[in-house]
């Protein structure tokens, strides 16, 4: 069944509820209709002709239109003919008072990819936050999670692991769409908020981005497809790490390695784990870019072939510890600060897994890996080589009491 997003029904609606309005805009490059036009160039349109006035617009982490890499790489805002135009990842990460004023009503036009990391969802609660206050209705349209809205995985964020990949308390694998999200939001933390949504049609929860017959905008440079939301819920746990999580490939978290890996028996030791919903194939690449690049990567290319069965954050605490288990582990708890993240430190040039060292996300004072987890239990259990069985069941315990 097709499925129609908030932009859609806005627009169908030919934006009346902007009518007569002075109005701020969050968006990115995804941020399109079914018909594949831009919301900014259909908000321009009757900017122009006078329906509404445009007159600030918010980029998040990547930038307006997609073109930078990697985290904590900021970039600045501008104009776009007579319209503002701000940054919401570099020095501000939620909207000003300034920068709010005159605004009647913010839209927040975002494609998340279905797992707690991705920092849209934190933009989106950053403006509500911000507009709470100054009494701006948030109208969030709303859009589908890719890999559905089905299967929880992963442990809740805890508190004192708050960031920009995590700020408020969800499961990694969440099951919501950005409009559940900000709904979930206004319940348990902004009361105040002034939020609206503008619901899909034709969504079903069930559903994979594919089915939805809407088309896919990288949402971020390194999300080129669904197959890539898919493995993400796990595989972003390879960036607090110094393994290749692909970055610098054609297929970034699908393709994964390192220096020290022998891609033939690593790949047959993560098959021998029948792991639901997956196998592994023996590749040996090459960054381009990030982690070792230029390096020769000893690793795999993890293919899904079961999304229902598939467990993608157990799947990648495997990898993690078939990493160890081949290459052993090596402490750079003691690594100099102005030594962390250099491409030749002992970090990257040593063999051994390790752990990377802050900062991360703007965090400074704690390790990536526990910032993205949102439990150090979780990495403990991962460096100790606890049995997959043991963290399934407590990942498991807390995804069933996750209460949205």
């Amino acid at each position: 069944m097709p499925v129609f997003t908030g932009l859609d029904r806005l627009v169908a609606d030919d934006f009346s509820r902007l009518r007569g309005k002075s109005v701020g805009l969050v968006c990115n490059q995804a941020s399109i209709t079914k018909d594949i036009r831009h919301i900014l160039e259909l908000m321009l349109e009757r900017h122009r002709r006078g329906d509404f006035i445009l007159r600030v617009v918010f980029g998040p982490q990547h930038g307006l239109f997609g073109h930078t890499q990697d985290n904590m790489i900021e970039w600045e805002g501008g104009t776009l003919e007579d319209i503002r135009v701000f940054s919401l990842y570099g020095a501000h990460r939620e909207p000003t008072a300034e920068m709010l004023e005159d605004i009647e009503e913010l839209v927040v036009d975002l494609q998340d990819v279905g797992s707690r990391y991705y920092t849209f969802v934190w933009t989106m609660a950053a403006c509500m936050k911000a507009c709470g206050p100054l009494g701006i209705p948030v109208t969030v349209l709303d859009r589908p999670n890719p890999i559905g809205g089905v299967q929880i995985e992963g442990p809740i964020l805890k508190p004192g692991f708050e960031s920009f990949v995590g700020a408020y308390p969800i499961p990694i694998r969440h099951g919501m769409t950005i409009g559940e999200i900000a709904s979930h939001l206004k319940s348990k933390h902004f009361p105040e908020s002034r939020l609206e949504i503008v619901p899909m049609e034709g969504w079903n929860r069930a559903t994979y981005f594919e089915e939805t017959e809407l088309a896919w905008a990288l949402p971020s440079p390194n999300m080129p497809s669904v197959e890539t939301a898919v493995v993400y819920p796990g595989a972003c746990l390879l960036e607090a790490t110094n393994m290749s999580e692909g970055r610098g490939t054609t297929r970034p978290f699908e393709m994964i390695g390192a220096p020290y890996l022998d891609s033939w028996t690593y790949a047959a030791a993560l098959n021998e784990l029948r792991l639901p919903g997956c196998i592994f194939r023996a590749v040996t690449f090459e960054p381009t870019f990030n982690k070792h690049v230029g390096k020769e990567c000893g690793g795999c290319y993890l293919h899904v072939t079961d999304r229902f069965s598939f467990e993608p954050v157990l799947t990648y605490v495997a990898v993690m510890q078939e990493a160890i288990r081949h290459a052993g582990f090596r402490d750079t708890s003691k690594i100099p600060p102005e030594e962390n993240f250099v491409p030749d430190s002992p970090e990257c040039r040593l063999p051994g897994f390790a752990w990377k060292l802050p900062p991360y996300e703007y965090v400074y004072d704690r390790r990536p890996i526990d910032i993205l987890t949102g439990d150090p239990w979780l990495s403990e259990a991962i460096s100790n080589l606890k049995p997959l069985g043991e963290i399934r069941d407590w990942m498991k315990s807390e995804s069933e009491s996750w209460q949205p």
